[in-house]
Order: C-alpha cells, then structure tokens, then sequence
C-alpha cells in the first residue's frame, strides 16, 4: 500500500493474505469523525473497468469506492488548493471535489439493513442516481471474498457483484465526469478485508 493516502482514522492489517480495513477510533464517541477514506495514488483516465475482491469480517458499518474524482475545475484531487479532508462525510460528497461512488454494503443503520441496495451517489450534490439490490449477506454468512467490479465509461456506470449487474446508468447531465482517483471508504466499526485490485481500460 506503498503511496497510498489515509483520510481519516484508518487502521490497517492482515486477514489470511489480504488487507484487512477498520476504523481507529470508536464511533460511539467519535462519532462521523470515526469513518475514513484510503486513496489509490494513480490517476486513472476514463473508460476503465475497476474489480477488486471484498469480505466483511465485522459489523456494523458501510463500504463504499469513489471513482472518477478530482478537484473542481479539474483539480488534482491532492491539490494544496482544496479545503483538508479528514474522512468526514460532508467533505466528499459537498465539498470541493466531484466524484462519483457506489456504496455497497450498507450495514451501518437499522434501516439500511431492513431492505439493502447498492447505491451511486453523483457529487459535489450528493445526487442519487442509480440503485440496485444488494446480495451481500451479513458477516456471518460470508464465507468468501466477493467479486466487485465497477465500469465507468463515458457517461455510463455499471456496477456488478460476483458477475451479477446491479445497476447500469447513463448519465445524461451537460457535466459528465471524467477520469480521476480511486478511493475506498468504511463507516466505522467495519472491519472488512480487500485484496486482488485491479483497473482496466474497457
């Protein structure tokens, strides 16, 4: 994970080979100041295919990746020039950069887990967009890694679970995003691990 930037309380460690991902503070005190976000260092244009594997160890939390994301006007998303980012929500979705981002295992609040979807979110705005059902069952029933994989491509976004597609969205807005970074985002306490990372162009 050499180059790779934490925004946020993250804790990182090893789960039979793999990265394993948690929080470093207690949510219950700190409360959306637990959560965090880990960025690839590459820059990726368009048109590529993002796939990585997944597993939840622990819950409750939430798990999302942003893609497509940059500063305003094009910004580098590192840039001196952006407002400091500390892994608090409001940042990243009504701050200064645009992104786009799919939240995938939506365990964090009782609701959440009373009917799970997959959702992508369109920001600066936090605009929901796209949703689709989420096949992801509680850590207890988890006894494998899963196959995520994200398509961006132009105005389209596809997103897919194990070969499953979940939801497949053309953005149809005068301002459709571009290349960017890749980041990954957990809602403490999750503890889930991540391995096989891979970006392609499609």
């Amino acid at each position: 994970m050499s180059g790779w930037v934490a925004e946020g309380p993250l804790r990182t460690g090893s789960h039979n080979g793999a990265l394993e991902l948690s929080g470093a503070l207690d949510d219950e005190e700190f409360g959306d100041h637990a959560h965090w976000t880990f960025w690839c260092p590459e820059e990726f244009p368009d048109g590529i295919r993002i796939s990585w594997e997944f597993l939840p160890i622990a819950e409750p939390g939430l798990a999302m990746v942003f893609f497509a994301a940059a500063g305003h006007g094009g910004r580098d998303l590192f840039s001196a020039g952006l407002a400091p980012r500390t892994g608090y929500y409001p940042q990243y979705h009504a701050g200064d950069i645009d992104a786009l981002h799919v939240s995938y295992f939506r365990h964090k609040h009782e609701s959440e887990r009373a009917f799970r979807t997959c959702n992508l979110r369109k920001s600066a705005g936090f605009e929901l967009v796209a949703q689709g059902a989420d096949p992801l069952p509680p850590t207890e029933d988890a006894v494998d890694f899963y196959r995520m994989e994200v398509v961006k491509d132009g105005p389209r976004v596809a997103f897919a679970i194990n070969g499953l597609p979940l939801f497949d969205w053309c953005d149809p807005s005068e301002k459709v995003l571009g290349g960017g970074r890749i980041g990954f985002r957990q809602m403490a306490p999750l503890k889930a691990a991540y391995r096989n990372l891979r970006v392609q162009k499609v």
